[in-house]
């Protein structure tokens, strides 16, 4: 219980020592003039201030409270190298035992694990947080169990008590890691572009390894790496060259060395989005009619196309009598289109085209080998496919998927996507295409229009992925060599941009067909993706064939998981996987291996992994905290008092707050105002008995 004595004044304290001030000139006067009772008169106006002050005695009853200590716990993934877990676990059992002990104080424990944005330690940030949930009159000081490698130290609280931090980590650390200084989000297929990276050496590098040359390998979408020799210490311009549209993931590998601190950081995956400049197709109709526009204007509707388009308006064999400076805009480049610059395409199309003597067969047969080196033709046939003048009776036809029987059939049907068609990402979901102006079809019952010819092919070989009337094939999917092939058995696609009975998808099914064929990665008929959510990834499978599918997941640790892929659509297997740390992933199914970085392309919490005081000493420095460091010993706790060092060898300190709560408060007069009024008047009485006796 605690007093002390307050006032409650009648009338303002400026009135008061106004009223002080005049009663002091009064008593001056008393002296002067000689009067023996002055100080009588002095008590009498002492009582008389007192009475309008109203002293009381207030009295209160304090309930102690306990100090608080805050223990910031450091269990971000750089804290799971070595033996600093061990380390960590050790401290942290060493503190609770010690504050335990302590009289009248708790312990306040909190974990900081990685940041889900940029995968760094927080632990300042968290700090602050307890701090705020906390009266700052009780806590007695904070302790940080890490590495010292903290990713926030511009939000730096305000501690009221000390701040101490145990070390962990050896003295004798070092590593060495794979710096990515600057990397593009996109680049041009075929054009170089330029990676810079950078190999740092950190802690106490041994002598025999410090600065020496190391080994880089270098994997781009999974294909067979190649190794280079390269320098430390020294900014590199690695060049590359993309090879396909869409995600190509580089993944650079450092190689371990015997005592490194970690190979986590030896690792890097950058993505890069492959974008093509200019898509170069050439386009050959056999002669005009209804659907040579619908092509063209497929084409054109691409800003990034470059189309080369040629007619045969009239063949060499036929005589009209028109002379050809009136018919022809332009003579037929052959030999420049069909072998010098033909591996500047990236798609050939026949449209309706037929043997006239116009192409010889020795180009035909270079367009065969441009196919085989990586190139891509597109056939779409119509009556002259089956004639005797087919396009299929020259070198081109050795590499078409399927021949012709030499039958044409002009009968209406609707074309279907086959059952492998309903795996195949060219005619996925096709028939559930809504058509302009119409309803949303379902599979096996598409809502689209007639078609009224195919050309029956024969021993068909390759992916069937549509079908016309009785199952004979429409469209056939083949790969040949590094490049593809694709015939259709019908010129009637135009009768759908047309709207015939409704219309139908023909601008996204040539749409994916052209883009199969240039091999972009997201048509891929089998293909290994996976793509992440903070710590959720998603695995998808996309295969022609059936049956179970399982991926096995190796950790960056080394850890290996295997998850099981369920069919969610025909041919497509997905699955969530909550992953438990960030890095870089690898998954394989034993057909497709593919990478994964889950988090930074380098993650942020092996940039640095080396444990220093460095960072966190503007933080601890005006604290009077310190650093030590487990691997020399675990700590005492002890108590120091306010402004003195808190750190000592082998020991921290915390400042005790003799925070308290008010239970209760009590205010008792310590005089009534008449008893005041009273003994003002007895003083005044006996100062006059004297003055007068005198």
């Amino acid at each position: 219980m605690i007093g002390q004595v307050i006032f409650d004044p009648l009338l303002p304290w400026p009135v008061i020592w106004g009223a002080g001030l005049v009663i002091a000139l009064l008593l001056g006067l008393a002296l002067w003039r000689g009067l023996t009772g002055w100080w009588l008169r002095a008590l009498a106006a002492a009582v008389l201030l007192g009475a309008i002050a109203q002293p009381s005695l207030q009295t209160e009853e304090r309930r102690a409270q306990s100090d608080i200590v805050i223990l910031v716990i450091d269990e971000s993934a750089s804290q799971r190298i070595g033996s600093r877990a061990e380390q960590t676990a050790a401290a942290v059992a060493r503190i609770e035992a010690e504050v335990a002990v302590l009289p009248n104080t708790e312990l306040r424990k909190i974990v900081v694990a990685d940041d889900a944005e940029d995968g760094g330690t927080l632990a300042l940030t968290v700090l602050a947080k307890a701090l705020a949930e906390e009266p700052r009159a009780r806590v007695a000081g904070a302790i940080m169990v890490t590495d010292g490698q903290v990713h926030d130290l511009d939000v730096a609280p305000d501690l009221p008590a000390p701040l101490n931090v145990l070390l962990t980590g050896q003295k004798s650390d070092w590593d060495r890691r794979l710096m990515i200084r600057t990397a593009p989000t996109f680049g041009i297929i075929g054009e170089p572009l330029t990676l810079t990276l950078r190999i740092e050496e950190q802690g106490a590098m041994p002598a025999g390894e410090a600065g020496r040359d190391v080994s880089l390998r270098i994997a781009i979408d999974g294909a067979p790496p190649q190794d280079y020799t390269v320098p430390v210490g020294v900014d590199m311009d690695l060049p590359l060259t993309l090879e396909h549209g869409g995600q190509n993931v580089v993944q650079l590998t450092l190689e371990s060395a015997d005592g490194e601190l970690t190979d986590r950081n030896n690792a890097a995956v950058v993505r890069i989005n492959g974008v093509r400049d200019r898509l170069r197709v050439l386009l050959v109709s056999g002669e005009p009619y209804a659907g040579e526009r619908t092509w063209r204007n497929l084409l054109k509707s691409d800003s990034a196309v470059d189309l080369v388009h040629f007619t045969i308006l009239r063949p060499p064999d036929k005589h009209d009598g028109v002379p050809v400076s009136e018919l022809s805009l332009i003579a037929f480049p052959t030999r420049e289109l069909f072998v010098d610059k033909i591996n500047e395409f990236d798609l050939i199309i026949f449209d309706r085209y037929q043997l006239r003597g116009i192409l010889p067969a020795s180009y035909l047969a270079n367009i065969r080998g441009y196919v085989e080196e990586g190139g891509a033709v597109l056939v779409s046939a119509g009556p002259d496919f089956a004639s005797v003048e087919s396009i299929y009776h020259s070198g081109l036809g050795r590499i078409l998927p399927a021949r012709p029987s030499a039958r044409i059939l002009d009968q209406g049907y609707l074309p279907r996507v086959s059952d492998l068609g309903q795996r195949h990402p060219v005619t996925e979901g096709l028939e559930t295409f809504t058509p302009e102006g119409g309803v949303a079809g379902e599979v096996g019952a598409p809502t689209w229009g007639r078609w009224l010819r195919i050309v029956e092919l024969a021993d068909a070989e390759g992916q069937i992925v549509m079908e016309g009337p009785e199952e004979r094939p429409l469209l056939v999917l083949n790969h040949v060599g590094e490049g593809r092939v694709a015939l259709l058995a019908s010129d009637n696609a135009w009768l759908w941009s047309r709207g015939f009975e409704g219309g139908g998808p023909q601008l996204e099914l040539l749409r994916r067909l052209a883009h199969w064929m240039m091999k972009e990665p997201d048509l891929e008929e089998e293909a290994l993706t996976a793509t992440a959510d903070g710590q959720t990834m998603t695995i998808v499978r996309r295969s022609l064939s059936e049956g179970a599918r399982e991926v096995t997941i190796t950790a960056p640790d080394g850890a290996e998981t295997v998850v099981q892929l369920t069919e969610t659509s025909p041919g497509r297997f997905t699955t969530d996987w909550e992953a438990p740390d960030i890095g870089l992933y690898r998954l394989s199914d034993g057909e497709i291996d593919r990478v994964m970085a889950l988090g930074p392309a380098a993650p942020r919490e092996f940039e640095e992994t080396i444990a220093s005081d460095e960072k966190l000493t503007a933080a601890v420095t005006p604290t009077n905290g310190g650093f030590l460091r487990l691997s020399d010993n675990l700590p005492d706790v002890r108590t120091v008092r306010e402004g003195r060092p808190a750190i000592g060898r082998g020991w921290v300190g915390i400042t005790p707050r003799g925070a308290y709560q008010t239970a209760n408060i009590r205010i008792t007069p310590i005089l009534p105002a008449w008893a005041f009024v009273l003994l003002a008047a007895l003083l005044s009485i006996a100062a006059w008995m004297r003055e007068g006796r005198r």
